[in-house]
């Protein structure tokens, strides 16, 4: 079985991330949506809710799973018998830190590989920021995140 993981803090999940999970699910017999705690990042949403949202919003998927994780990503990967994980590239910028990030995970488990995928171009400038800071100024959400994220956006910033 090939199987792949898709780690990020998704916080929150958007359309581009799920772009690139339907797309990865079409080349691995399983994507696994590793939905990272990343704490000192202050997310918006707990890591509960992430989980939450990343699953309602994948639910309809085939080949694909959500689950949490805490730790050394690699060590995630391993545990659950994967050989790839899943990055985007978005932009010249994320490339750096993108790279860094391969040449690490690398070095600590050379068996795993890192494939990369571009965004659908509508998608391109997409990030999870931009979401978070959209809802915050109660923009119009619904092309950038799916529906069940947009509702979490409305009653987090309705307090």
């Amino acid at each position: 079985m090939k199987r792949a993981v898709y780690p990020g803090s998704f916080d929150p999940i958007t359309l581009g991330h799920l772009d690139i999970i339907e797309r990865a699910s079409r080349l691995f017999d399983e994507v696994i949506v590793a939905v990272a705690r990343r704490e000192e990042k202050n997310p918006l949403f707990s890591w509960e809710e992430r989980i939450e949202l990343a699953g309602q919003a994948t639910a309809g998927m085939e080949r694909v799973k959500v689950e949490g994780f805490d730790g050394l990503l690699v060590d995630f990967v391993r545990s659950r018998n994967a050989g790839t994980i899943i990055r985007g590239l978005r932009a010249v910028m994320d490339f750096d830190y993108e790279f860094q990030m391969a040449l690490t995970n690398r070095k600590l488990a050379g068996e795993l590989e890192t494939v990369f995928f571009l965004p659908s171009e509508k998608y391109f400038y997409l990030s999870s920021s931009l979401v978070r800071e959209l809802a915050r100024a109660g923009g119009e959400l619904s092309c950038f995140a799916p529906p069940v994220v947009v509702e979490a956006l409305k009653r987090k910033f309705s307090r």
